[in-house]
C-alpha cells in the first residue's frame, strides 16, 4: 500500500473502499476496493476529502482488510448461518435458520484481545431467527500482517467462536399443583400461559393433569407423562419454601438430576430445574414459580429456548444470571431488545 496525491494517482488501484456521507441521504461507497482511478474521478476523490490516496501495491507479508475480514468471518463461521457481502473491509454473518444463537466468550475475548481486529456479536445464549444479524467482523487498519491473522486463526483451531443450535419442537408436559386449583376454588390460569409460550417456539403439549399438594401423585405424574411420550416436563407452582408446597420433593424423587432450586432472576428466583434420564434421552424436568403465570417476562422465558434446543444448563450459568437477572417491568416490554438475562 502507497499513500501517493490524489491528482497523480490517475491509472492507480484504489486499495480500500472511498466512502461519501451524505447526511440524512446516503453513506455508501463512492468507489470500491479495486477501481483504476481515471481524470475524472479526481473532483469527486476531493470532494470527499482525499487530498491523498492508498493505492495497492502488493506485498506478501501483509493481508488487505477484505482479506482479513474474509478469515474473521471463516473463524466465526459454523452451520446454519452465511456471510454478507464485503463493504469497507466488513462482513457480516446472517442466520440461516431460527434457533439458540451460542457464543464461544473466551475465544471471542482472545481475538478482540489481539488488536487491530474485531468481531462483535450478539448476546449468545439467545433466540434468533432466520435472517437476524449475528455478528460484524472487520480488521481496523486497511492491511494488516499476515502473521498477526494466522495467530488469530490458531485460537479457532477446535472450532468457531460462533454456533446456532436449531430449535427441536418437543412433546410437552404440563403438570399443574396446588390443593385450591385441583378442588375448583380458582381457575387454572397458569396452563394457557405455558400452552401460548411452547406454541412461539412449535412445541405442543400432549399431556396435562392437575394434582393436589401430594408429592408422591406429582412424582408419579412426571414419570407418567414421561411414559407417554413427553419430551420436556413443566411442573407449575407449589415452588416456594412454605410447608404445603411439595413440587421440588416431588421433581427430585423422580431420580432426576437437580441441576439448581433457586436462580439469581427476579421474577422467577424460585426457578428449579433438572434432567431425567429416560432410555436413550435425556429429559428435562422444570419446576415453575407462580411468577411465570403473571409477569410479562421471566427467568422461564430466558431458559425455554436452551431447554428446547437440547443445550443443558448448568449451576455455573445459572449464577452468571444475576447480572442482568433483573427485570425492570418497563411500562412498554421490549424483550429481547433489553438487557434482561444476558448475562450468561
Amino acid at each position: 500500500m502507497k499513500l501517493m496525491k490524489t491528482e497523480e494517482a490517475v491509472g492507480q488501484v484504489l486499495c480500500h473502499d472511498i466512502t461519501q456521507i451524505i447526511p440524512g441521504v446516503t453513506k455508501d461507497a463512492v468507489f470500491r476496493k479495486g477501481h483504476i482511478i481515471t481524470k475524472e474521478d479526481i473532483p469527486v476523490l476531493l470532494s470527499v476529502g482525499k487530498e491523498h490516496i492508498y493505492i495497492w501495491e502488493k506485498d506478501e507479508h501483509m493481508l488487505h482488510e477484505n482479506e482479513a475480514a474474509k478469515i474473521l468471518y471463516e473463524m466465526c463461521q459454523n452451520e446454519h448461518m452465511h456471510p454478507s457481502d464485503v463493504k469497507e473491509g466488513k462482513i457480516e454473518l446472517i442466520a440461516d435458520c431460527d434457533g439458540l444463537f451460542k457464543v464461544d466468550r473466551e475465544k471471542l475475548r482472545k481475538v478482540n484481545s489481539l488488536g487491530e481486529m474485531m468481531i462483535a456479536t450478539r448476546h449468545g445464549n439467545t433466540f434468533v431467527k432466520k435472517g437476524d444479524k449475528l455478528a460484524g467482523t472487520r480488521i481496523i487498519p486497511l492491511v494488516i500482517e499476515k502473521e498477526k491473522m494466522e495467530r488469530a486463526k490458531e485460537i479457532c483451531n477446535d472450532g468457531s467462536i460462533l454456533e446456532i443450535k436449531p430449535l427441536q419442537p418437543k412433546k410437552a408436559a404440563i403438570l399443574t399443583t396446588g390443593s385450591e386449583v385441583y378442588h375448583g376454588r380458582i381457575q387454572d390460569k397458569f396452563t394457557p400461559v405455558l400452552v401460548e409460550k411452547l406454541k412461539e417456539y412449535g412445541s405442543e403439549v400432549i399431556f396435562h393433569e392437575i394434582y393436589d399438594d401430594d408429592h408422591e401423585a406429582i412424582t408419579k405424574g412426571c414419570l407418567s407423562a414421561i411414559e407417554q411420550g413427553a419430551e420436556i416436563v413443566l411442573c407449575t407452582g407449589g415452588m416456594s419454601v412454605d410447608p404445603d408446597d411439595k413440587t421440588p420433593l416431588a421433581i427430585k424423587n423422580t431420580g432426576a438430576r437437580i441441576v439448581s432450586y433457586g436462580a439469581p432472576v427476579l421474577p422467577g428466583a424460585m426457578f428449579l430445574v433438572s434432567y431425567y434420564e429416560y432410555k436413550d434421552k435425556t429429559i428435562p424436568i422444570v419446576g415453575l414459580p407462580g411468577c411465570v403465570m403473571y409477569a410479562k417476562r421471566t427467568i422461564f422465558d430466558l431458559a425455554l429456548p436452551r431447554l428446547l434446543a437440547d443445550d443443558f444448563i448448568t449451576a455455573e450459568e445459572l449464577a452468571l444470571l444475576g447480572e442482568g437477572g433483573l427485570c425492570l417491568n418497563c411500562p412498554v416490554c421490549t424483550y429481547p431488545n433489553c438487557g434482561f438475562g444476558k448475562g450468561w
